[in-house]
């Protein structure tokens, strides 16, 4: 049967999917849609609370209409803007997402949404590559996609499309006792970065993962195990990346690097002041001249964020770069945005506190198809011998 796809056609002889960091000229988009979306489920990948109302069980199933339709208008919103900055952008097809799913080592009742593509999909030059995920609600989230990375990969040969493997989500693969860890307890290990999620699967999430043109910078979270990462090796050094894990000690819920170490562009990296990467790894960045740059406070406190949100107060952080001279930020952080005005930044803004409880600020709602831009090599003094 003959697939019916869009034509795509990039500018010049750049292929269709081309994005090699995070700062480059941005040329195309997907932006996430709040539309079908769900509460996220209890599960030993995941335990959702209610802020500031105890014991109050969690809710289940489809997010009200009101509060689906307020997160649409933002997303609409920064859409729009993208597009009046000659940005091309494309949107996820519908999904049913409180459809329940059985598989023969788990079930789950509801699945999530389609908010957040970065947490799924992630372009590495002119590879497109699906994250397996580590939560059993988010098992399918790639097929809301899947019509637009057919249409790319149909569209030019250069492209490819790599899809990491599936884990089993069975109970073995979590830890289900991390969730009941004293704050002590959490201290003493965290040098062990061991979480929600054990060895002995591949799991990784895509929102782990920083891009830096030939380096990419991997964190070890309750998202992405030690096995994700070596897979990452694995795949990608052979076409010359290099993959980097990094930590960040102080984090004792690490979950999607991009509220936590942000770069904006060759040279400047925007830091959790909270959250410091491990000593030992700083050094590939300062050895390199980057400058690394503490955000200010947010301009919410944890206490503030929507009852239903399960991210930090730094989601204040979660900027998208167009170029590297301009980016968008929330538009009532006004704080960070003095800050990137003092480093020559062009700030945009626009409202996106309604998205917050689906998961994600503006990064975490996008992913980029296409920056101009080629591989480089943003740290020559790194002396790398892979270790898998």
């Amino acid at each position: 049967m003959r697939r019916n796809t869009q034509v795509i056609k990039s500018s010049g002889t750049m292929p269709v999917v081309n994005s090699w960091n995070e700062w480059d000229t941005l040329q195309e988009v997907v932006v996430g849609s709040a539309t079908g979306a769900c509460f996220e489920p209890t599960e030993p990948g995941n335990r959702p609370q209610v802020r500031g109302l105890g014991d109050v069980p969690f809710p289940t199933g489809p997010k009200p209409s009101e509060a689906v339709e307020r997160a649409n208008e933002q997303l609409d919103g920064l859409a729009a803007l993208l597009t009046a900055q000659g940005v091309s952008v494309r949107r996820p097809a519908p999904h049913d997402f409180a459809k329940p799913l059985r598989t023969p080592a788990f079930d789950v009742e509801n699945q999530y949404c389609a908010v957040c593509p970065r947490d799924v999909m992630i372009t590495l030059g002119n590879e497109i590559v699906e994250a397996p995920m580590s939560r059993r609600a988010r098992y399918f989230e790639y097929e809301p996609y899947r019509k637009l990375v057919y249409e790319y990969w149909e569209s030019d040969p250069r492209v490819t499309w790599t899809v990491a493997p599936k884990p089993t989500m069975a109970d073995s693969m979590y830890r289900q006792d991390f969730w009941e860890w004293p704050v002590e307890e959490r201290h003493a290990r965290m040098h062990e970065s061991e979480f929600c999620v054990t060895q002995d699967e591949v799991v990784f999430d895509a929102a782990d993962m920083s891009r830096f043109g030939r380096d990419i910078i991997v964190q070890e979270s309750m998202t992405t195990n030690r096995a994700g990462i070596r897979w990452l090796k694995r795949t990608l050094e052979p076409k010359g990346f290099r993959v980097h894990p990094v930590h960040f000690p102080l984090d004792y819920f690490p979950s999607h690097i991009d509220c936590t170490f942000v770069p904006l562009r060759p040279g400047l990296i925007l830091t959790n002041p909270d959250r410091p990467i491990r000593e030992a790894e700083r050094q590939m960045f300062t050895d390199d001249g980057w400058k690394l740059v503490d955000a200010p406070q947010p301009v919410l406190t944890n206490d503030d964020m929507p009852p239903y949100c399960q991210s930090s107060k730094w989601l204040s952080m979660n900027v998208l770069s167009i170029s590297p001279e301009k980016l968008i930020c929330e538009e009532q952080e006004k704080p960070l945005q003095d800050l990137l005005y003092s480093f020559g930044f062009e700030v945009l803004t626009v409202p996106f506190r309604d998205v917050f409880e689906y998961g994600g600020s503006l990064h975490c709602a996008t992913w980029d198809i296409r920056r101009d831009g080629t591989r480089e090599d943003y740290f020559p003094s790194v002396s790398y011998r892979s270790a898998v």
